[in-house]
């Protein structure tokens, strides 16, 4: 077991079958925090369906799980195009005829970091197509699917960066802090279909969007671990545990919430 399977106390947390039985869908899942949710998931006994642009990467998993005793498929999905993400949530149905969870984790950078009035258009539509639309649109599928058979849970990964104003990262923290509403509005609207929708908003995390971040602008993750009361950057696992636990039903009674993940740094 990895470090990243560590508590805030060292101590390494064992499996315990939060996810048994569970088909869960994740997006984003060939790196970063989808990975680490690929294999905690996994390893707590749900079948996982992997969902990235990189089918290499997504193949190395999937293969690693399975040779672990788990379940585990891949499929391709580009989150900027509507009818892809359509095609992987009905290819959820193919390969198992349900979902019962839903991890939407896929997300670009922010190409530019800077002030709001140096942020391009394109940035902007990016941030918009990637980070918040394809967002509805999973969603929408993961719900049209989960409502057929009795319902399920959906998380969504947002950021700190949403929960207050966000001068490096303008159309980042943006499409996320709409993200949050999006997700609040669903759990109210699909409630009667039992279907749970929360997010989850983590802080400074050692992925790869991070070191893309500390290449544009160098001294961020230091400046992360200072502000961070916990005093040093999240590990993916630690993220994902969060997740899984929102897609359990010990969290049956947890709908619309926005759940922090930052080690102290947005109390």
């Amino acid at each position: 077991m990895t470090n990243d399977s560590n508590n805030t106390n060292g101590t390494a947390i064992a499996p315990i079958g939060l996810l048994a039985g569970k088909v869960v869908f994740i997006t984003g899942a060939s790196r970063g925090i989808g990975a680490a949710a690929a294999r905690l998931f996994a390893a707590e006994g749900a079948a996982v369906v992997l969902a990235a642009r990189s089918m290499d990467a997504l193949e190395r998993i999937v293969t690693e799980i399975r040779a672990g005793g788990g379940i585990a498929d891949a499929l391709p999905l580009d989150l900027a195009d509507r009818a892809n993400i359509r095609v992987a949530v009905d290819r959820v149905e193919e390969l198992h005829g349900r979902l019962d969870g839903a991890f939407n984790n896929g997300a670009v950078p922010q190409q530019q970091p800077g002030p709001v009035e140096i942020t391009s258009d394109e940035d902007i539509d990016e941030q918009f197509t990637v980070n918040f639309r394809s967002h509805w649109t999973a969603m929408t599928a993961e719900a049209a699917l989960m409502r057929r058979n009795g319902g399920g849970a959906i998380v969504n990964t947002s950021s700190i960066g949403s929960r207050r104003a966000n001068p490096a990262l303008p159309a980042y923290g943006a499409m996320k802090r709409a993200l949050n509403s999006l997700t609040e509005t669903a759990a109210v609207s699909w409630a009667g279909d039992r279907i749970r929708v929360n997010g989850i908003t983590p802080g400074g995390t050692a992925t790869e969007m991070i070191d893309t971040w500390e290449a544009a602008t160098p001294g961020i993750v230091e400046q992360i671990t200072a502000m961070t009361p916990l005093g040093r950057m999240a590990e993916p696992r630690q993220i994902a545990e969060a997740a899984a636990w929102l897609l359990s039903d010990r969290a049956s009674y947890v709908t619309g919430a926005i759940l922090p993940v930052d080690g102290g740094a947005g109390a």
